[in-house]
Parts: structure tokens; C-alpha cells; sequence
């Protein structure tokens, strides 16, 4: 299996905005191109939140290609969509990992 993961610090003054646009579009929207089968949202904890808290998203898939598809074909639009909706009101991350 293959975890895409997206850490995320986000600003104090947009992060109530920002989760719920997570949740109720950008998330859904990854979900839609059909490339992973499960993720999960968390705020990490024990982290300085003084400039606001740090969220992890990972999102599931059994295949590299999967991924690479993502990247190539979905990825950029969905990244640019981030920034037109909270432009330097983040900061984010990216790691792929493989369960062994």
C-alpha cells in the first residue's frame, strides 16, 4: 500500500475556514479522481501551535502508478485551487511512503 501524505501548518486566522474547506471540498475532490480508496485527516498534537496548527492528511492507494497519475494529472489544479482559496495562509509538505 501506498500513503500519500500532505502535512499542513495553517495560519490562526484561517484554520476554522480551512478544515471545513478540507472537509467539505478539497478532500472530496482528491477522493472523486477515482486514484485513492481511503484517507485520513488528523491535527497533530504536542506541536507548537503559536502560528497556528499543523494537520496531516493521507490518503490511501495500492499502486505507485496511482500516485504518479495523481500527481501528473490532478495535482497541480487542486494545488493551485489551495492557494487561490487561502493564498500564503499555509504552509504544506508532501511524503510518500510504502507500508511494509
Amino acid at each position: 500500500m501506498i500513503i500519500y501524505n500532505v502535512t499542513t501548518k495553517v495560519s490562526v486566522m484561517v484554520k476554522d475556514r480551512w478544515v471545513e474547506w478540507m472537509k467539505q471540498e478539497h478532500i472530496p475532490e482528491i477522493m472523486a479522481t477515482g486514484l485513492f480508496h481511503d484517507y485520513r485527516f488528523c491535527r497533530l498534537l504536542e506541536q507548537d501551535d503559536s502560528d497556528g496548527p499543523t494537520y496531516t492528511i493521507q490518503y490511501f492507494t495500492d499502486t505507485l502508478e496511482n500516485y504518479y497519475t495523481y500527481l501528473q494529472e490532478h495535482a497541480p489544479m487542486l494545488r493551485q485551487k489551495s492557494f487561490d482559496a487561502f493564498g500564503d495562509q499555509f504552509v504544506a509538505f508532501r511524503t510518500v511512503m510504502q507500508v511494509v
